[in-house]
Formats: C-alpha cells, sequence, structure tokens
C-alpha cells in the first residue's frame, strides 16, 4: 500500500489503494469463512477473551463486520462526492469507543437470536459478493455515525475490524485464521496512525516493521541519526496492545515489545481501539 501523502490542508493522510483493499477484503473474508466452519459445536461456548462474549457471539459480531458494508451502501444518504473533510480513518479509531455498549448490545441481541454462527457468516458474505466492487469506490460517502465517511476508508476500517477479530477468534479456539498480508498491514498503519494523532509530536518514533513508522509524542522532534526515544513491535503485539489485547507490561516482558528512552513509555496512551 502506498506511503502517506500531503492533503492540502497541510497533513499527512495515509492513502489506500481500492484494488489492494478489495483483494484483502476478500482474502480476509474467505479466511474467517474458512475458520467458521471447522469449529466444532463445543467450541462456540468456549470464552472469546472479550468481556461477556463467547466464540458464537464473536463469530456473529464478525459477520456483522462483513454485511456493514452492504449495509452502508444500501443507505439512501450515501452519495458521491469529491469533497475533502471526511471522517478520517484515525478519527474513527479514536471514535469506537464511544460505540462499545451500542455495539456489544447489538451484538448479543443479535447472537440470542442467530444459533448457528457459521450460517450467519455465510450469509453476510452472501450479501457482501454482489456489492464488492461499490466497497471500494472513492468517489461514495457514506453516513456514518460519527461523520461522513468515504466508502472505501469504511471498507478499511472492516479490515481493521475483521483483522482484530480473527486474532480474537485464533486466540479463544485454537483454530488457524489466516490473516491476509495486506489486511494486516492496513490495519498496522490505521492503529500507528491513529496513536500518532492522539498524540501528536515527533519526539518518539513508533516502529512496527515491516508495515509502519510513526513519530508522536510531544517533545523535541528527531530529525537525524538514531531516535532518542524508539518504540518497536511486530505487527500482531502491536495490534493486541493498540486495541487493549495485551498491555504494556505484558509485551515488555514477553520481550515482543521494546522501548528505550525516557518518553519511550506509551501506556497511558494505549489502546487506541476502544
Amino acid at each position: 500500500m502506498p506511503p502517506a501523502r500531503r492533503t492540502p490542508s497541510g497533513r499527512d493522510r495515509r492513502t489506500y489503494d481500492p484494488n489492494r483493499v478489495r483483494t484483502a477484503l476478500i482474502n480476509q473474508v474467505e479466511a474467517v469463512t474458512d475458520a467458521a466452519h471447522r469449529l466444532g459445536a463445543q467450541q462456540y461456548s468456549l470464552p472469546s477473551g472479550l468481556p461477556g462474549w463467547d466464540v458464537h457471539h464473536l463469530l456473529v459480531h464478525l459477520a456483522q463486520q462483513i454485511d456493514a458494508v452492504p449495509r452502508q451502501l444500501s443507505r439512501p444518504e450515501t452519495e458521491v462526492s469529491t469533497k475533502a473533510g471526511h471522517l478520517s480513518l484515525s478519527r474513527w479509531a479514536l471514535s469506537t469507543a464511544t460505540a462499545a455498549e451500542r455495539l456489544d448490545a447489538a451484538t448479543r441481541e443479535e447472537a440470542a437470536a442467530a444459533p448457528d454462527g457459521p450460517a450467519r457468516v455465510d450469509q453476510a458474505v452472501a450479501e457482501l459478493e454482489p456489492v464488492i466492487e461499490s466497497a471500494v469506490r472513492e468517489d461514495l460517502v457514506i453516513p456514518h455515525d460519527f461523520g461522513p465517511m468515504r466508502m472505501l476508508d469504511f471498507t478499511v476500517t472492516r479490515l481493521v475490524e475483521l483483522v482484530v477479530h480473527s486474532d480474537d477468534l485464533a486466540r479463544a479456539t485454537g483454530v488457524r485464521v489466516a490473516l491476509d498480508r495486506q489486511a494486516l498491514a492496513a490495519t498496522v498503519r490505521v492503529l500507528a496512525d491513529a496513536l500518532a494523532a492522539k498524540a501528536p509530536g515527533g519526539s518518539v518514533e513508533v516502529r512496527i516493521p515491516p508495515f509502519a513508522v510513526v513519530q508522536a509524542v510531544e517533545g523535541p522532534r528527531h530529525t537525524r541519526g538514531t531516535p532518542p526515544n524508539v518504540v518497536e513491535a511486530d505487527p500482531l503485539t502491536w495490534l493486541r496492545l493498540a486495541t487493549g489485547r495485551t498491555t504494556w507490561s505484558e509485551a515488555l516482558a514477553t520481550g515482543q515489545l521494546t522501548a528505550s528512552g525516557e518518553r519511550s513509555d506509551l501506556s497511558a496512551l494505549l489502546p487506541v481501539l476502544g
């Protein structure tokens, strides 16, 4: 995926290639569907790792993330627009906590009404397939709850949700759920950019190789040589840190996270996705 490019407002805003986003969406949806159908009935009641949800709740929630695309495209307020200033991916990530209770309630309600999780995933996939090309249109704007949003960006948010919850599903059940490389890359970048938006500055360099490097936290800006404050994590560790699946101290203790410099402790800024 291409690097960030400068927008007219003067801020860096990362752009995403529609063809790669479409391919990543197809691949991650296929991975979720495959995993759902490899689960045994006894695994549906396993704890998901998310408060109050078992694996059945998680499957229903994954289905909701898939058919959120056709639902948004069907809304009458969807329009063709080339205007700038729409809801950014970083602002979406930082706003998700405000909708957590509502989404939890919706998932619980549907999980009670839909006893077959894999079938619910299949239904969502069937609804997505006819609109997959529209899912990555850059000229469509949808009326998102947090503000008008480009359809392409909304589809990137579905990649984030699918990757995060695919990891949840794999850890809860022990069933392998493949993570598409481009979907994982987009997820890492959205979460890294959200951190930079939450704590703007240039005193800490956050590295998630091979997908992202961002500058964050107020203070002296590094310009050359080795940065005085560096944080580095692998993509899965960063995903889990940025979504609250693991803590800063846990990641440091396992060696999956390194942090050097007096400003490098980012624990107070995490998670960035509620």
